[in-house]
This record gives C-alpha cells, structure tokens and sequence, in this order.
C-alpha cells in the first residue's frame, strides 16, 4: 500500500536517511536539529518521526536509541525523495564524468583481452562507489561474426567453426551428405570447394550478430554448392538455437574487502554466505542482475534499485544491489552492478553504474 506523506513528514524522512547514511549512528531529533534547517523544534520533529516509525519508514534498533530507516523508508527516499538539490546535481554529475573518464584513461580495448577489460572496470566501479562491484561477461547471443570456417575432418565430415568479435570461438561437427558416386572424391577436391563457400559466406555474413543467422536466405548459395546449402543451413541453425537463450556468464568481482568492513557486515556468519554467493553461486546472482529492463530510450538501460528484502536472494536481504545493463546497440549484452549495506549514497551509486553502463554500452556499440 503506498505511504502518503506530508510535505514535512517528506522532508524529516529525506534528512533522516541522509543522516543515518553518513554517520551510521541511530538518528534523534537533536541531531537533525543541528545539521539541517527544517525549520520546526525538536519536539515536531520527534513527533513526526513517530509517525513516521508507526508507518514502517523508521523503526528504533533499541528502545533509547534514535531511528534508522527501514527498507520501506529507503524505498521512498529512492522513489520520492531524490529530488537533489544543484550542490547535489553537481556532486553526481563529477561522479559520473569520474567514471568515464577513469574508464577512458585506463582501459584499452585494443590491447586487451575482454576479461582483463571487463576486470579492470570493475575495479574502478568498486574504487570510485566504495561498494561490491559487479559485471558480467557479455552475452554471446548478439556477438558479431568475425570469420567463418568449413574444414573436412574425415570423409563426409565437416566442421562449421564461427568467430566472434569478442574472439570467442564456437564449432559444430556434421554430416555431409554425399552421393555415392562423390565418396570417392579427392579430399582437396572438396577441401578447395569448402574454401570457395568459406570465402562466400564470409563475405556475406561477416559482421552479422548470431541471431541474425537463423532468417538469412539461403538462396543466395549458388546452386553449384546446394549440397552444402542445406547442412550449411542446418548446422548454423542449430548453433544458432543453442545461443539464442541468455546464458549466465562469469561476473567479474571487485571491492569486496572494503564492504565488508562496514558495521553492518560484523556477523560472520552473514559475511560468509555473500561470499559463497559471489564465490559459488554466481549463477543465482547472474539472474538477478541481467535483466532486459525494457527503456523508452533504447540507446539508455535504465538502473533497477533493489533495496533490503526486495532481493529475493537470502545472503543479500540486508544488502541494497543497483544495477543496469550494458548494450550493443539496443540490444542488451551484459549488465553493470554495484553491492552494498541498505545505508548506502544511492544518488552516487545510481550515477556511477549508469556512467558505467553507458560507457561500456558506447564501447561495445
């Protein structure tokens, strides 16, 4: 049910979590007081924060303490509450130009490998957010054709070897079908006759995307190679089908040993059951994050917030995870993510995974 709040029940909340988030200290009317100008007494201010806490936005971790927000409480100030102010506006934009540019200046695409790319990100991501940070190799569903293959194995055998763009290299062993009197063919007769349709079907398929491969016309072959027409359109179908379904890819992980370090990680227990997630259960996380969140803007991905126990995973209940997705064109690829305690700097986190994301979405485009 949604919460409706006053403009000063609004306000109290905003700076209630701004305090909580910065100090990690249970917050009391005083202390509002004294950082904010709200223009109402400390005794409005308690009053207000009761009504705030028999709504779920707040809730006291001991009877004499203050009040910390509740995830609901977060909820709002991420839905409702982040209208920032200039010095704010400022604040997240040089964040997001840091991104970038940390990004620009430090990775190379031309150099590296994809991994040792994607690795680097990471790090930066971890550094500049002060959280977990996430990324996950790009799917190969979309990759590019950038050389195709025909190579005869054995007599009637032949191998479809496909290169992507991101180097990765996929191959499928079939059978061609021969008429009786061309089994006795000579194997370069047929190696020469590959290599023809090699040459064709690069010359008409490099720089395809995979998906594109299942609704190509197939009449292009010229009949001299109809034969090799239906296993061509056979194999390359099948390696197609087997690509098509988004697949869950390696994260790449970074930053974990300062985030645990926060007051909120002190049990043991808990600590251990994120990193057995991270460590061991990448697959449950991979799911989570890639998400194909649909946009008006097809060139943007827009970040999903995910506060406390909206995580449907339990290791990560008291965790906030922020994350979007990377593209290649309109086409999501892989997704972007940052990790950490529900008292985090949303607006900053939100800046820097949507820096991220849009660089590497500019990158991979």
């Amino acid at each position: 049910m949604e919460v409706q709040l006053t403009n000063r029940q609004q306000h109290i909340l905003w700076a209630t979590v701004r305090h909580y988030i910065a100090t990690a200290e249970p917050v009391g009317s005083k202390a509002l007081v004294e950082e904010y100008d709200l223009g109402v007494s400390s005794a409005t201010i308690r009053n207000v924060m009761g009504v705030l806490e028999k709504s779920g936005l707040l809730y006291q971790p001991h009877t004499s303490a203050g009040r910390v927000p509740s995830d609901s409480g977060y909820r709002i100030y991420v839905d409702q509450l982040i209208t920032p102010s200039l010095k704010d506006v400022t604040r997240t934009e040089i964040l997001a130009k840091e991104v970038e540019v940390a990004l620009q200046k430090r990775l190379h695409w031309e150099d590296w490998s994809l991994e040792t790319l994607l690795q680097g990100a990471a790090q930066i991501l971890a550094t500049l957010s002060g959280c977990i940070s996430l990324i996950t190799m790009p799917q190969t569903t979309t990759a590019l054709v950038r050389h195709l293959q025909l190579v005869q194995i054995d007599a009637g055998k032949i191998m479809l070897i496909v290169v992507t763009d991101n180097y990765e290299t996929h191959s499928k062993l079939m059978d061609l079908s021969l008429a009786p009197e061309e089994t006795q063919r000579e194997p370069e007769v047929i190696d020469r006759e590959l290599q023809i349709v090699s040459n064709f079907l690069n010359s008409h398929l490099r720089g395809r995307s995979l998906l594109e491969l299942a609704s190509l016309d197939w009449s292009q072959l010229d009949r001299e190679f109809q034969r090799y027409g239906e296993f061509l359109k056979t194999s390359v179908a099948e390696l197609t089908r087997r690509t098509l379904a988004p697949t869950a890819t390696q994260i790449m992980v970074r930053g974990v040993a300062e985030v645990l370090r926060q007051p909120e990680f002190s049990q043991l227990q808990q600590v251990q059951t994120i990193i057995h997630l991270l460590e061991e259960e990448q697959d449950q996380l991979w799911r989570l994050i890639f998400e194909e969140s649909e946009s008006e803007d097809l060139g943007k991905s827009k970040v999903t917030v995910r506060i406390g126990a909206e995580n449907p995973l339990e290791p990560i209940r008291t965790c906030s995870l922020i994350s979007s997705t990377y593209r290649r064109g309109s086409i999501p690829v892989g997704s972007v993510g940052v990790l950490g305690p529900t008292r985090l700097d949303y607006e900053s986190a939100i800046a820097v995974v949507a820096a991220a994301a849009d660089y590497l979405s500019e990158a991979f485009s």
